[in-house]
């Protein structure tokens, strides 16, 4: 059924957990959705959240079936680079889908060593990296609390940045327009 509606399916995979999957996939699909609002062309993305562990693989190849690519979370921390490494390796390339490996989490108030560091590894391994680095905001974390998502946030300075990481990547990805 999925495949008969047309929609382009964004599946947001890395079997490590707690790397912002969920996180991703809501502020993601609001800021489309928000793009895409007035459109006459109906249903044109989908984005599906995948579990992060490797206990589910089946779940997550099973949403792979339908999608037309992939974005990877991995925030800038060494604990998460082996976990995405094997996610890529293992289950993604395999596949042959187009994906890109997106930063996310980052702190700017931590400095730049642990982002350029992530970069760097990423760059190395010859992963598809985006150029948009999605930063760590304590407003994300209250947001979910609350049920909201970034298009709902409060008008402030912090919630604006916040908001502008998604619609980047969206930009980016080609996701309701280009950049």
């Amino acid at each position: 059924m999925l495949q008969e509606t047309g929609a382009r399916v964004h599946v947001i995979a890395n079997q490590k957990g707690g790397v912002g999957k969920t996180t991703t996939t809501l502020n993601l699909g609001a800021v489309v959705a928000d793009v895409l609002k007035n459109s006459k062309d109906g249903l044109q993305h989908v984005f599906i959240d995948t579990p992060g562990s490797l206990q589910d693989e089946n779940l997550l190849l099973e949403a792979l079936k339908y999608a037309h690519d992939v974005i990877v979370p991995m925030p800038p921390e060494g604990l998460a680079f082996d976990p995405t490494a094997r996610t890529i390796a293992k289950v993604i390339e395999p596949t042959g889908l187009p994906y890109k490996v997106v930063i996310n989490n980052w702190d700017p108030r931590d400095g730049t060593a642990d982002l350029v560091d992530t970069q760097e590894y990423i760059d190395a391994q010859g992963w598809p990296r985006a150029e948009t680095v999605i930063r760590r905001y304590k407003v994300h974390t209250r947001a979910s609390v609350e049920g909201k998502v970034v298009t709902q946030y409060a008008k402030n300075r912090v919630a604006m940045e916040a908001r502008e990481d998604f619609f980047r990547l969206a930009l980016e990805m080609g996701y309701g327009g280009r950049a």
